[in-house]
């Protein structure tokens, strides 16, 4: 067995420092770069040339648009699927305008870095003052950069709701109990889509589960996953 991780919005390999080591069993472990590419399609097809012949599949946030279209592109070739943060909706109005902003800006007014604000609202209360976890979703976007941000910001997010039932393989949804960027209701639309899919609530996280609860996320994906393997 092998696994494909994919990161979220600005985000790198980082975001899954602390959960692959507890699902060495499942490994080896491939990371997707979603730093080159300006559409879902194309990341998904990056992935799929990195990514061994057959894995397990997780995707985060962003990445989990990115892991339903590798469903999409390659479903032979995904043994499992889990979706972690995410949502099958399209781009609001609200996020609308704000691509429309970001479109009309200058590269070098687009991006100064992400701000402890924006930070800390992906983040549960309890972890508001984790200076260990901002700084490090602080430093994955100054790797990244300006340019990697402005091609993010712009890729289109499609709805998804009504393709939810083509997903054919095992599937776990993960949500984080007080996420404030993808509410409970955006991760039971996936689950109640993907037919025969499992729904879990990993507590005391906002959105940045992978960081916030590394331990206790490896721990439901792992039993996930055994219980796939035992075939219940």
């Amino acid at each position: 067995m092998a696994m494909l991780l994919v990161p979220g919005f600005m985000l790198d390999a980082d975001l899954w420092r602390d959960v692959a080591p507890a699902l060495g069993e499942y490994g080896p472990t491939t990371y997707a770069d979603l730093s080159q590419d300006s559409s879902i399609p194309a990341m998904a097809a990056r992935g799929l040339a990195q990514a061994p012949s057959k894995f397990v599949l997780v995707g985060f946030s962003m990445g989990g648009y990115v892991a339903r279209e590798i469903v999409r592109q390659a479903a032979d070739r995904v043994t499992a699927l889990v979706l972690i943060a995410t949502s099958p909706r399209g781009d609001s109005d609200v996020e609308l305008q704000r691509k429309k902003a970001i479109a009309g800006q200058t590269g070098s007014a687009v991006f100064k870095g992400l701000s402890r604000t924006a930070v800390i609202s992906s983040l549960h209360p309890d972890n508001a003052e984790r200076a260990d976890i901002i700084e490090r979703i602080q430093a994955a976007g100054q790797r990244l950069g300006g340019e990697v941000f402005r091609r993010q910001s712009l890729i289109d997010r499609r709805d998804e709701r009504d393709d939810l039932k083509t997903i054919q393989c095992p599937t776990l949804v993960i949500a984080g109990e007080r996420d404030r960027l993808r509410s409970r209701t955006e991760a039971l639309e996936l689950h109640q889509g993907i037919a025969g899919s499992g729904f879990e609530i990993i507590e005391h996280t906002g959105h940045m589960v992978p960081m916030e609860a590394p331990r206790r996320l490896a721990k439901v994906i792992a039993e996930w996953l055994e219980r796939q393997r035992a075939g219940s």
